[in-house]
């Protein structure tokens, strides 16, 4: 993607100067008061956590390959890290099509999660942030909102260059899933980026908002 071939490196594009930009601040936005936040005692806020959490990750990029992906191993490394798992990994082109149709088959695969990386700025190639757009079924706008907050810290006012967004998709259940409900997180191309959105943001919160859409 243009981001990815200006800047991945150094992070002065709308995807990646806002390599800082990073966030997913779900479990205090994604569910009513009901569940989310009761009074204390009244019952447990994480009985629907994951205990650990399979994630697949799509690099989006024109010029990354499977043995070039610096974006990609950190989310891997940080979710590792973190206790979780990555089941899948794949690079597409900056490509509508080719996000939509790798997002889906990722979120009716074994995935828990899915993280993307690349294709959040504003070039007219970055078409990332469209092509998932259309596969929500609901909108975690607090990701966006916390991501871009702790990136200012990073980049500044460089930060409103970034579209970093998630949402939850629902796919029909199979035998791999047969649960339906799969929070998407939509990450700038830089290193940088996927470090503090991952790391910040998305392995600490995953086990919940992967519960929460699970829960039946």
């Amino acid at each position: 993607m243009a981001n990815h071939h200006s800047t991945d490196g150094d992070g002065r594009d709308g995807d990646d100067a806002h390599a800082g930009d990073g966030h997913d601040h779900d479990g205090h936005d994604g569910h009513d008061h009901h569940h989310d936040h009761g009074e204390a005692g009244t019952h447990d806020h994480h009985h629907h956590d994951l205990d650990t959490v399979a994630a697949a990750v799509v690099t989006v990029s024109s010029t990354r390959t499977s043995e070039d992906d610096p974006a990609g191993d950190a989310i891997e490394e940080l979710l590792v890290a973190a206790g979780h798992e990555v089941v899948d990994r794949e690079v597409v082109p900056d490509d509508f099509e080719a996000v939509r149709e790798a997002v889906e088959a990722a979120v009716s695969g074994r995935a828990d999660i899915v993280v993307t990386t690349g294709g959040t700025g504003i070039t007219p190639d970055d078409v990332t942030v469209e092509a998932c757009a259309v596969l929500f079924d609901k909108e975690l706008p607090g990701f966006g909102e916390l991501f871009r907050q702790l990136s200012r810290e990073e980049v500044g006012t460089r930060v409103v260059g970034t579209r970093a967004v998630a949402g939850v998709v629902t796919h029909n259940p199979t035998d791999d899933n047969p649960v339906g409900g799969v929070p998407v997180f939509c990450l700038p191309g830089s290193e940088n980026a996927t470090r503090l959105g991952t790391r910040e943001i998305i392995a600490p919160e995953a086990p919940h908002l992967a519960g929460l859409a699970k829960r039946t």
